[in-house]
């Protein structure tokens, strides 16, 4: 049962970055990202529509795994094409574990599009004609080498039908 959000703005859960992987992206975003829609920082999604009512449940829950969880060890394996974009995939047992246990303890709060297996990705071009995009996935793909980063922390986000309000961020320190 979804809990109503009573006018609260839906939260998003982002996964932040190590500091080189941050650059590389937001390298690569401000190159490729179209200027009028690139109002934030390279990012990981978690969680697309967390209902904005259950900010301080949501934000004890974080707040507590983030004190025992160690930085994520992440593979990026390749570059995928959106169709009007292209990003980043990345993998990472331990992260598939972290999100399956939030989506337990949140399930009846969880969109459609939260309750599915999350396919992590950074996306670095987006909204764009499908030759665009198809001509800098091929490009990317082409100089593509493997490469780990690290899942540092959360980022919780309030979405108010527009660029994304930071609120907190919960450090990995475990």
């Amino acid at each position: 049962m979804m809990l109503p959000t009573t006018g609260a703005a839906p939260l998003i859960l982002t996964l932040g970055l190590d500091e080189a992987s941050t650059h590389f992206f937001n390298e690569l975003r401000q190159r490729h990202f179209p200027p009028e829609r690139n109002f934030l920082a390279a990012h990981l999604t978690l969680f697309h529509h967390l209902p904005g009512s259950q900010q301080a449940p949501i934000e004890q829950v974080l707040a507590a795994s983030g004190k025992v969880q160690p930085p994520l060890a992440l593979h990026v394996a390749g570059v995928q094409f959106l169709g009007q974009g292209v990003a980043y995939g990345l993998k990472s047992e331990a992260l598939e574990t972290l999100h399956q246990d939030l989506q337990r303890q949140w399930w009846p709060q969880l969109t459609p599009q939260d309750q599915q297996r999350r396919r992590p990705h950074v996306t670095v071009q987006n909204k764009v004609r499908p030759e665009v995009a198809r001509a800098l996935h091929e490009e990317l793909t082409a100089s593509f080498v493997p490469f780990e980063a690290m899942g540092t922390a959360f980022h919780l986000w309030a979405y108010r039908n527009g660029p994304w309000e930071w609120l907190r961020t919960f450090p990995f320190v475990g």
